[in-house]
């Protein structure tokens, strides 16, 4: 299964190391359980409740001053722009973004067996990091890489900037 997407891979590879984030628990998350960025001001909190997981953009500023990719791959279906516009407010950019519809059209249209939720190698992913252990486990099974974020972590940033150096030192 791993060189199902082999053609595409080698079609939109870039060579640069590129890393993508799951959404909800990963960067989204619950205030009551994990530290959080502060709110937007009014109006934008009124149109865009989610809460950042606390360093989430300066996280993403350190992976792209390090020349790093940065995506979202998320199954939920919030749209692109509505994505864009939200981190926009924090002074985020993203390289890429796959939502559930783009999954849908682009991974799983044609295939009549049922492929994960998320499936990173297809875009070339180096890595993606998830809250889920199903996605671990899919990456093991379809041979892309994951760092399996655990629930409220101060020490999340710096946990992932080593893994992004080590593939970067090592792109095997």
């Amino acid at each position: 299964m791993a060189h199902l997407f082999e053609k595409d891979y080698q079609n939109i590879y870039s060579g640069k190391t590129r890393v993508s984030f799951d959404l909800d628990e990963v960067l989204f998350v619950c205030p009551d359980t994990h530290k959080t960025e502060p709110a937007l001001p009014f109006p934008f909190n009124k149109l865009y409740k989610e809460r950042f997981r606390l360093g989430t953009p300066d996280l993403i500023h350190q992976l792209q001053d390090m020349g790093v990719e940065v995506w979202v791959y998320t199954s939920s279906f919030r749209s692109e722009n509505y994505i864009k516009k939200i981190f926009r407010h924090y002074g985020v950019k993203f390289d890429g973004i796959i939502n559930g519809q783009r999954h849908l059209r682009e991974v799983q249209a044609g295939h009549k067996e049922i492929l994960p939720q998320k499936l990173p190698n297809k875009y070339g992913i180096s890595l993606h990091i998830d809250d889920e252990s199903v996605i671990a486990i899919h990456g093991r099974t379809y041979g892309f890489k994951v760092y399996q974020l655990e629930e409220q972590d101060d020490d999340w940033k710096e946990k992932i900037l080593e893994c992004v150096k080590s593939i970067q030192n090592n792109p095997s």
